[in-house]
């Protein structure tokens, strides 16, 4: 086993083979790249395989498969076991290749991603999505907007979003993801980013930064609005919606980490998937 920190000249050969068949935020370059501190994230080389190496926020060791997990052996995952607390994040519907082993199979709650119809935030239709709508007629009522693809100069004001949004979260830096949003900003091109600014009155106000995750899916990675301007997330996300190509049908807003004002904000708008991410780990001494 030969393992490297993570770093930017690993970007070419990760970007592509982390594309799976899964809707999971954490295949993806970016992701692990920018919360490489969070996780203290590693490529981990297994002859002619490849690993991720890292830490889940309750300080648990992990690899994660970057190769098919269908062309990966069983030996190779009992070696890779002795050495970490378990493999992670894997998709349910990867399950049934380890079926004969002797592992068992968990989730926590705070790793699901929620995952919408694309449809459902284009309208927000429905009672129990009346308020989100409500609020979204009230920002476009009440301001004059402008939506405009984020990139060049556009990425600094950006920034002054960010920076204000930390001011007004009364949270440390490293409380929030500040920090990783900050550089997803600063590398925008290089980890090939896409996203839309929102400007109110010509104010910057608000934007919105994510990826394709797989070939119907879009991860949002980042959503940052002003709290002064009433609806701006609402609002953001259903013009987000808009405008993705139509051969997207879900949008993924990620986990809530087991942080209850997440985890409200992001069931309040009735995710139509909760994709659980796995956590298999070996049965010792049976």
């Amino acid at each position: 086993m030969k393992i490297e920190k993570i770093g930017l000249h690993h970007k070419n050969f990760l970007y592509m083979n982390l594309k799976k068949d899964t809707m999971i935020a954490e295949y993806s370059f970016a992701n692990i790249y920018l919360f490489r501190e969070n996780h203290k994230y590693e490529v981990l080389f297994y002859d002619d395989l490849v690993f991720i190496k890292g830490y889940s926020y309750d300080g648990m060791s992990y690899v994660m498969p970057v190769s098919d997990i269908k062309n990966i052996k069983k030996n190779v995952f009992d070696n890779l076991l002795e050495h970490v607390d378990f493999l992670f994040p894997i998709d349910e519907k990867w399950l049934v290749n380890l079926k004969d082993c002797d592992y068992s199979f968990e989730y926590k709650d705070g790793d699901t991603d929620y995952v919408y119809e694309i449809n459902k935030l284009k309208t927000f239709s429905g009672k129990k999505l009346h308020s989100k709508r409500n609020l979204l007629h009230q920002f476009e009522h009440n301001y004059q907007w402008e939506a405009l693809p984020l990139f060049g100069d556009r990425i600094i004001d950006a920034k002054k979003i960010l920076i204000k949004w930390q001011e007004e979260s009364d949270s440390e830096e490293n409380a929030t993801d500040f920090n990783a949003c900050m550089e997803a900003l600063e590398l925008y091109d290089e980890l090939i980013l896409c996203g839309f600014i929102y400007y109110v009155d010509r104010e910057p106000a608000g934007f919105i930064i994510g990826e394709e995750i797989c070939n119907d899916t879009f991860a949002l990675h980042f959503a940052k609005g002003l709290i002064e301007y009433k609806g701006i997330y609402q609002f953001m996300f259903n013009n987000f919606a808009k405008i993705l190509p139509d051969k997207y049908r879900f949008v993924n807003f990620e986990q809530d980490l087991d942080k209850e004002n997440l985890r409200i904000a992001k069931k309040s708008y009735e995710p139509d998937i909760l994709v659980k991410k796995y956590r298999v780990k070996k049965n010792f001494g049976r």
